[in-house]
């Protein structure tokens, strides 16, 4: 009986002492700290750019900013304010040193300052709509187009306009130089959607005098490019395709069939071997120049490709897109590396 008794005082002891420890109030553990989400634009992103070195890029949207990101990281280095519209165009300086944006109802061409984030110059259109804006490739000269029938070459330093290209123009679509700085570049078409022709425009930055008009496309054409070479340029048209002209022999190379939509932008890679394009069927696409092959599909974004650019040594890609945001690609890969998601704002 004793023996039994002790036994059963001991499971008692150690029921009870099991059932304390249980009860003991629970340590509460830190709360996991998040990192704060990127901050990206709150409407469409129309235009994307790296800088020479690669280290940065800049954004420009609907949402009236410009964004300048650290390619690395993706994380935003500055917003520039001062537009009252939206931002249809950003492109570094060749030192890197300064961004040029062009604005739509504010009608202004604003030069920024990379390091200090300040507004250095300001060159107002008399336009409805300022369509694009770029530096010359010596840094000297910005060069703009407008939505009623304008181009403009303006000092960089002084902000005063040096010289106006006059033609029976459309609206102005796209602008840029060619690689020597010697011709200025265009495209242009009618208002009406109805009545599409769309050219390609060159001029001779010293005299102003027009010498080539082509081709004559019953299409949208919005963006072209030249090839490191000088010699040849790419084209995208309303009709999902893109083109290869042969500047010296005057003709067209070859046609480059994929896209769905109309193609916004597109582009040479630093070598010049590729062709990267993005269009409204919400894809970018990567090129072989020589051949004309399709050599990948970027998908991931869900509005249309508004800009797309190469970084100086060709391994990355970026976009901007109707849908707010930006992605980094891998070249080589394909591989998404980094997406910058903005708000949707309704009203933009």
């Amino acid at each position: 009986m004793k023996t039994g008794r002790f036994i059963t005082l001991f499971l008692l002891a150690a029921m009870l002492f099991y059932a304390c420890k249980t009860i003991e109030p629970a340590v509460e553990e830190e709360p996991e700290v998040l990192p704060e989400p990127r901050q990206g634009h709150t409407g469409p992103v129309v235009s994307v750019a790296f800088s020479p070195d690669g280290k940065q890029f800049v954004s420009g949207s609907f949402d009236s900013t410009i964004k300048l990101w650290d390619t690395e990281t993706g994380n935003e280095i500055h917003t520039f304010s001062g537009h009252k519209g939206r931002i249809y165009s950003v492109a570094f300086s060749p030192d890197g040193k300064q961004i040029v944006s062009s604005g739509s109802t504010d009608r202004n061409i604003k030069i920024w300052d990379i390091e200090t984030g300040e507004e250095i110059k300001t060159m107002q259109m008399q336009s409805r709509m300022v369509t694009s804006a770029l530096f010359s490739p010596d840094g000297r000269f910005v060069l703009s187009g407008s939505i009623n029938n304008t181009v403009i070459l303006w000092n960089a330093e002084t902000g005063r306009e040096t010289r106006t290209f006059f033609g029976e123009f459309g609206m102005i679509t796209s602008v840029t130089f060619s690689p020597d700085g010697r011709l200025v570049v265009f495209t242009d078409q009618p208002e009406s959607l109805r009545s599409f022709t769309s050219t390609i425009r060159f001029f001779e930055l010293s005299t102003g005098r027009e010498t080539r008009v082509f081709p004559r496309y019953r299409e949208a054409l919005y963006s072209v490019n030249f090839h490191q070479d000088g010699r040849y340029i790419i084209f995208g048209l309303g009709d999902g395709t893109i083109k290869l002209y042969d500047l010296a022999a005057n003709r067209e190379v070859r046609t480059l069939n994929g896209h769905t939509g109309w193609v916004h932008s597109v582009c040479f890679s630093p070598d010049g071997s590729m062709i990267l394009s993005g269009s409204e069927d919400n894809t970018i696409k990567l090129w072989n120049t020589e051949t004309g092959r399709e050599i990948r599909t970027f998908s991931g974004h869900t509005g249309w490709i508004y800009s797309v650019s190469f970084s100086p040594d060709g391994s990355q890609i970026l976009s901007g897109s109707h849908d707010t945001s930006i992605k980094l690609w891998d070249a080589s890969t394909g591989v998404l590396l980094k997406t910058i998601t903005g708000a949707v704002n309704e009203n933009q």
